[in-house]
């Protein structure tokens, strides 16, 4: 099962079939996505499940569906084990990007987050899940697949906000703090960031 927002709603990739309640399902090999993404942008419908009977099937042929863009990001922790976040949008998120000529998506989450942030020393420490959501860019629709690295710094600096990404604050937030901010943020970093 593989969970693709749409906003903070969710299209459920699965093999199962349930009655439908407060969702609604379509066969995976001939949805209109179009259709799927403005139900979910204006109905109060609570998700979508688009159903395969293939397992290994389902992310591949939701993949095809719309453009991809691939991105890395960071949750970052200081020696305080405070979680490194960005103010964007009017939401809290977590700094992320996407990949720039042949770098590793390891150096693109690393890169984004120096970039985002103005924090460095970063180190890797382990991949987290990968994340997908639905976004519009000029008109049209791609898929943001985002992945993601626990990472640990000792950095100790001033943040500076990349404003010209519409960044306007980077904090570091304890982890009473980073519950208060994820009443404000996207429902793939409230996964990112619970799992703490």
């Amino acid at each position: 099962m593989y969970t693709i927002y749409v906003g903070d709603k969710p299209i459920i990739l699965t093999t199962k079939v349930e009655r439908e309640t407060d969702f609604k399902s379509f066969l995976l090999k001939s949805v209109n996505v179009g259709k799927v993404i403005k139900m979910l942008n204006t109905t109060d419908l609570k998700a979508v499940r688009l159903i395969h009977d293939n397992p290994d099937k389902l992310l591949k042929h939701f993949l095809k569906l719309l453009p991809n863009v691939i991105a890395g990001g960071g949750k970052v922790y200081n020696s305080n084990n405070e979680v490194l976040f960005i103010y964007r949008n009017k939401k809290w998120d977590l700094p992320k990007g996407k990949v720039e000529g042949k770098e590793s998506i390891e150096e693109t989450a690393i890169r984004e987050v120096e970039e985002e942030t103005g924090v460095d020393g970063l180190k890797i420490t382990k991949a987290l899940p990968i994340t997908y959501h639905i976004f519009k860019r000029n008109g049209k629709h791609k898929i943001k697949v985002t992945y993601w690295f626990e990472m640990k710094t000792e950095f100790e600096g001033k943040l500076y906000p990349q404003t010209k990404e519409g960044i306007t604050k980077v904090k570091w937030l304890n982890h009473k703090e980073s519950l208060k901010a994820l009443e404000n943020s996207y429902a793939n970093i409230k996964l990112l960031v619970k799992a703490i």
